[in-house]
């Protein structure tokens, strides 16, 4: 599985994180999406997915 983040629709909710942050950190300095895994284990795939569902600015894409 790989992960890719788009930093430009990121609007600093948290979602992610909330699900997944094992995968996902925010910036301190304005809460944008930091990706700490862009190939997690394919076990993490239902946090991952789960964390891409929920973020407002889909900016989270999830890929085979």
């Amino acid at each position: 599985m790989k992960v890719v983040i788009d930093e430009d629709k990121c609007v600093g909710a948290g979602q992610c994180v909330l699900s997944a942050a094992d995968v996902f950190d925010q910036r301190d300095e304005d809460g944008i999406v930091v990706l700490l895994d862009a190939a997690p284990q394919e076990a993490r795939r239902a946090p991952v997915e789960e964390a891409a569902a929920r973020c407002p600015a889909l900016a989270i894409e999830v890929l085979p």
